[in-house]
């Protein structure tokens, strides 16, 4: 359906109404997500009576991606039934399966692909994150490879697991691509997987965790080669994948290969429109006001979820980008509210990092910031028995936490990381090892040799540097 109201003037004038703007406003929301939905539910929650307009890109209402590379690839749910609650009627123009194209931010427009044009008074961009895909697109189109981020994509995967391939080929040993070979041994499906860094999960938590990652690959039947690249995807004639081939000179048949590769920031639609987006994301403060490219803040265009890049006062200002279910919510819920607040009444967004991952029987969480970390205390359990809660360091303070099945020990943890407890903690509490463990390097690669799944990206200044680089949409 194409939009056919004529354009009009804004209804909220230069004399900032807010009364106005609840009552006859225009709203849009540009990502039909996690974050855009709990935003709209959040602006009707707290008065707004105007227009809103939902725009998405994919064809589907609001899902629940997590389930994507666990539930639905194991057959315990499908893809058309992880829709995400609502927890009210949001009453909302929806624009699915038209993607934005360009904003006009002089004229408070959205363009969208179908030749269409949204005006607003209020936009917030909730556009989050694509798989990146195999590089070479020849080979990326070959039957039998794919990529996991949509409905779509975990529906396809699903169906070819189901035809009971010979050997899935996982490239990326991050969160989503260990979650996959999880589920594929948990299947009785062969899986080989292949990781340039030195171990599974390297980026996200390091090497000394790392290292139990591998083991736990390794000992449900994973073909684990680490500190490989994958060269070239080879397909037969029929142009059906048939072997992967690696740059120690090895080769992987295979009829089915995943891409898990991180993800590319949805902020191209973006470029030509003035405001501080890029290939890292989109700049905001810390009330999710997005930056201009001259990093002066916008009080009409608001960011939340995997898309935005925050200043945190807990990690010393640092812009973070956090792909966590959990903070798309709390920040779409901030900047909903502050969408319709005075300036005094505005909240900042100080939701604490934290992730979850479930794979090959074992529950990992996390808390703060671990890739911020330098060192790492094993404080409880043991990392021979992959049950251990590991503390991570920086500068001494407590930066992050990680639990591998030790969960329950998490917001003690958190506690020392908002109240900026030294490192290496003391344990007055809780059970405190009783081998003398001390801290230790907590083996995180070069930043400068990327790796596959962090869920936190520090994609800003250290707080070790005062300055900061607005980069513009290209």
């Amino acid at each position: 359906m194409r939009w056919t109201s004529p354009p009009r003037r804004c209804p909220v004038t230069g004399d900032g109404s807010l009364e106005r703007l609840k009552r006859d406003g225009r709203i849009v929301v540009v990502g039909a997500s996690l974050a855009g939905l709990r935003a709209a539910e959040t602006l009707r929650d707290k008065g707004f009576a105007g227009s809103l307009t939902i725009i998405g890109d994919e064809p589907h209402e609001p899902y629940d991606r997590p389930p994507l590379s666990k539930q639905v690839l194991l057959g315990r749910a499908t893809a058309d039934r992880i829709s995400l609650p609502r927890r009210r009627d949001v009453d909302a123009t929806w624009r699915l399966g038209v993607p934005a194209t360009g904003l006009d931010m002089p004229g408070k427009r959205v363009r969208l692909a179908d030749g269409d044009e949204v005006p607003y008074d209020r936009l917030l961009i909730a556009t989050g994150v694509r798989a990146r895909p195999w590089p070479r697109e020849a080979e990326a189109e070959l039957d039998g490879v794919f990529v996991l981020r949509t409905r779509d994509d975990a529906a396809a995967l699903a169906r070819r697991l189901d035809e009971g391939p010979k050997r899935v080929f996982v490239i990326g040993a991050g969160f989503a691509g260990s979650e996959v070979a999880s589920a594929c041994c948990e299947r009785g499906i062969p899986v080989t997987v292949a990781e340039r860094a030195a171990a599974p999960l390297v980026g996200a938590l390091g090497g000394v965790v790392g290292a139990v990652a591998a083991e736990l690959h390794r000992k449900h039947g994973v073909d684990l080669r680490c500190g490989v690249m994958v060269t070239a995807l080879e397909g037969d004639a029929s142009g059906r994948v048939r072997a992967a081939h690696l740059s120690d000179g090895s080769t992987v048949e295979t009829d089915v290969v995943l891409v898990s590769l991180g993800a590319t920031r949805n902020t191209g639609w973006l470029a030509g429109s003035g405001l501080g987006a890029g290939p890292r994301g989109i700049a905001c403060d810390a009330g999710c006001r997005a930056f201009d490219i001259r990093g002066i803040v916008t009080d009409d265009i608001y960011v939340a979820g995997d898309v935005a890049r925050s200043p945190h006062a807990l990690f010393g200002y640092q812009f973070l980008s956090l792909e966590h279910w959990g903070n798309a919510v709390a920040q779409a819920e901030i900047a909903a509210h502050n969408m319709l607040s005075e300036s005094t009444d505005r909240l900042p967004h100080l939701w604490m990092p934290a992730f979850w991952s479930s794979q090959f029987g074992v529950n990992i969480k996390s808390v703060g910031v671990p890739s911020l970390g330098t060192e790492i205390l094993i404080s409880q359990g043991s990392l021979e028995e992959h049950r251990f809660v590991g503390v991570y360091g920086y500068q001494g303070r407590v930066i992050g936490a990680v639990a591998f099945d030790h969960g329950r020990w998490l917001p003690f943890y958190q506690e020392l990381i908002e109240t900026t407890a030294p490192f290496p903690p003391a344990f007055p509490t809780v059970d405190r090892r009783s081998d003398g463990h001390q801290p230790m390097d907590a083996d995180y690669p070069d930043p400068s040799v990327p790796t596959h799944g962090p869920t936190v990206t520090l994609s800003g200044y250290s707080p070790a540097d005062r300055r900061i680089t607005f980069i513009p949409a290209h």
